[in-house]
């Protein structure tokens, strides 16, 4: 196969095959549920949205799975804050994403775990990692994966356990054996609410009452969905130290098999320079975004970008996206699509397949639809539209409706814009060209542009 991903395990572009013919399995570690999801959490969205696509375009049958976590110390925290359940809080955020994201063309995935779900699978893993002395409880209660122990630590972050050390600034506290050993089951608190809390030896492991760390989550629902290796795993370039790097420590130290044969992470959403979060206070939510741009847009806006290039968000961009973009419609409002199945021969499609199997590189790609509107500008050829709006699919894009999409935000309602124009041209008829041309500028004025033809007058919005 032609296709090609960058992996961060061996920091090299390589082909990919998946572990079974012609099926992929890759699982996204997904949001952390407390709150409203900002554009950082669709870029990764987005990203693995686009790559799940072109590997279903590319023939493949794929089982993706992203996760939901949602129990962890933030979600406490707020459930507690607004003095609600911790299941009304997480059941009201994933309503929220499900919503947002949609809006945006992400596709749901094959599977969305919940970790709340998987508890006894994860006390089972853990069990696992103390047959096998890689586990050890501590005089705190709690848990912990004794890093040390684990020969392969650092590979996915290319560090040594002593640079890590080295950089470890946290005293050995809580019964730890060494500052780098991470918890894998957290001993109940009594300030903690009781839905914050299971019954490990009700389930029959002596660990007492607590709940999972983070990372042992996504090594259980990953093995309980996929197997104990699948072929991509994937998430936010912010994962990849610790989350990942521990999840590979887990997941291998209890089975003895890779966890995944590609590691693929997306780089950061970045405000002035900084990447975007919650906990810098520069972040956007979806919905803040969407009250000021329309849903296409913006998932041009993330697409344009390569997955694994860091992302500027400014509303000039956005701005430059919504221009781009109306290039793009302006060509298929010039001749109707004609419904075509792709000719991957076909040179136009031979060159955007090219730039997609080269790691998913979708701003080639979009260079590929560029060059073919400009074909069909010039030729109106209703079979190139047709070609067009289906490449655009493999990215989710130009589905729309392109006169509504070049016409959305006028400010005018279509009649009375209509009427303008009849205005207009019966001046220009009585040869008033002032008043037609008072007419022009009036609609300009309000962001509506006249376009004139043998066929008539046309218009679209301009922002």
């Amino acid at each position: 196969m032609s296709l090609r991903i960058f992996n961060t395990l061996s920091r090299e572009h390589q082909a990919f095959a998946p572990l079974e013919l012609g099926h992929v399995r890759m699982y996204v570690c997904g949001m952390t549920i407390y709150d409203l999801c900002h554009i950082g959490h669709a870029r990764m969205m987005m990203a693995f949205d686009v790559v799940q696509r072109w590997l279903k375009a590319s023939g493949y049958r794929v089982t993706y799975v992203r996760n939901i976590t949602d129990i962890d110390d933030k979600i406490i925290k707020r459930a507690v804050e607004r003095g609600i359940s911790i299941r009304a809080l997480t059941d009201e955020m994933i309503g929220a994403m499900h919503a947002d994201i949609a809006l945006l063309g992400i596709e749901s995935p094959t599977l969305e775990p919940r970790a709340t779900d998987f508890v006894p699978q994860m006390l089972d893993l853990i069990s696992q990692l103390e047959s096998k002395g890689l586990a050890y409880k501590a005089s705190s209660g709690d848990v912990n994966f004794a890093v040390r122990k684990f020969a392969g630590y650092g590979k996915l972050s290319g560090k040594s356990l002593d640079e890590l050390r080295a950089g470890e600034r946290v005293a050995v506290q809580d019964g730890k054996e060494d500052p780098l050993d991470f918890v894998l089951w957290k001993s109940a608190k009594d300030s903690e609410p009781d839905d914050a809390k299971w019954d490990a030896d009700a389930l029959g492991f002596g660990y007492g009452r607590g709940r999972p760390g983070w990372h042992i989550e996504c090594s259980a629902m990953s093995c309980a969905a996929l197997g104990e290796t699948f072929d991509i795993h994937g998430g936010g370039a912010d994962l990849q130290f610790p989350h990942h790097e521990n999840e590979i420590a887990q997941s291998e130290g209890a089975s003895g098999r890779p966890l995944a044969n590609f590691l693929v992470h997306n780089g950061f959403v970045r405000v002035d320079d900084e990447k975007m979060s919650k906990s810098l206070g520069n972040f956007f939510t979806i919905r803040e975004v969407l009250a000021k741009y329309d849903a296409e847009t913006v998932r041009f806006f993330l697409v344009r970008t390569h997955y694994r290039t860091a992302l500027n968000y400014s509303d000039v961009h956005l701005d430059d996206a919504r221009q781009a973009l109306k290039r793009l419609y302006t060509a298929l409002d010039l001749a109707s699509p004609e419904t075509v199945a792709i000719d991957w021969a076909e040179p136009f499609a031979a060159r955007f397949k090219a730039a997609m199997d080269e790691d998913f590189g979708t701003p080639e790609a979009l260079a590929v639809l560029f060059d073919l509107a400009s074909e069909v500008n010039r030729t109106h050829s209703a079979a190139l539209a047709g070609l067009l709006k289906s490449l655009g699919a493999c990215l989710g894009l130009l589905q729309g409706d392109p006169k509504a999409f070049l016409q959305a935000g006028a400010g005018l309602d279509d009649d009375a814009i209509a009427r303008l124009i009849t205005q207009r041209a019966t001046a220009k008829a009585a040869k008033n060209f002032a008043q037609a041309d008072q007419i022009r500028q009036q609609l300009l004025a309000l962001g509506i542009v006249l376009k004139d033809s043998a066929a008539g007058t046309s218009w679209e919005v301009v922002k």
